[in-house]
């Protein structure tokens, strides 16, 4: 295999949870290494209905999902896997951006190879954490809400860096410095740790959904905060909850007036 296409969908395609992770990286390594080519006449990619996932979890509608609390290993293990679950869909939303979006600068295929390498690294860490905890991926139940927004942005490579790196994944700049004190006082420093190195690598992802998102606004003349509005009301209702980490989203690329069109969406939601 010397297609980066052909890899992504390879990725895309395996069920197993340790093989996915294992070919993401492995996979992002060939393309760092410069035995990957990024062929110019691929042809259109073919529809992904739902990528390889394996038997266990089951996927079931948010509200069905219990809420845990933090202070038993029991609740500390289904947070863990609820992270587990999204990191693993993560790896798939970035080899999906790969596969799917053909054409562009060869930077956005690195950048996306990256992510899912990061990603990949990221479940490994938390799926060795619940293992010590006498669990593992596939014991709680999860939900399909990262890889529904894929779908709805499949046919737009620009609503897709406006709505899943930067609403969906950057929910996690919001939540995860809570969590982080939560579990610092409970004496968890192992997950401590890894939640750390997630928190300031995602920070890196949602950057680099911000720097493509302009990308394509400046190639398309589209005014990126105004469109951005557009999508957050388009697409995003019910996906956005406050408070927000203004310092995390600064970072990450986003400006004052995205982050006001952010709360604003939210404040709205809140009030039907």
């Amino acid at each position: 295999m010397d297609s980066l296409f052909d890899a992504a969908r390879q990725c895309l395609d395996t069920a197993d949870p340790a093989d996915k992770a294992a070919l993401a990286r492995r996979h992002a390594a060939a393309l760092a290494r410069g035995e990957l080519r990024i062929p110019a006449d691929a042809p259109p990619p073919e529809p992904i209905r739902m990528p390889g996932r394996p038997p266990r979890p089951r996927l079931v509608h948010p509200r069905e999902l219990p809420r845990r609390g933090l202070g038993s290993d029991e609740g500390r293990a289904a947070f863990l896997h609820a992270i587990a679950h999204i990191e693993l869909n993560a790896i798939d939303l970035a080899w999906d951006a790969v596969y799917r979006f053909r054409g562009l600068p060869e930077a956005f295929y690195r950048d996306w190879a990256q992510v899912a390498d990061d990603e990949a690294r990221h479940f490994l860490m938390l799926r060795g954490r619940l293992r010590e905890l006498g669990h593992d991926y596939g014991d709680f139940d999860a939900h399909n809400g990262l890889w529904e927004m894929t779908e709805k942005t499949a046919h737009d490579g620009l609503a897709r860096m406006a709505l899943v790196p930067r609403v969906l994944e950057a929910r996690g700049l919001d939540v995860t410095p809570g969590m982080i004190a939560r579990l610092r006082t409970l004496g968890d420093t192992r997950t401590v740790e890894i939640l750390e190195t997630i928190l300031r690598e995602e920070v890196a992802h949602v950057a680099a959904g911000s720097r493509w998102y302009r990308w394509y606004c400046e190639r398309a003349g589209i005014e990126p905060r105004a469109r951005f509005r557009e999508l957050l009301h388009e697409y995003a209702g019910g996906y956005l909850h406050g408070p927000f980490n203004v310092e995390a989203r600064l970072l990450a690329g986003f400006d004052e007036d995205e982050l006001a069109s952010l709360q604003a969406v939210e404040a709205a939601q809140s009030a039907v």
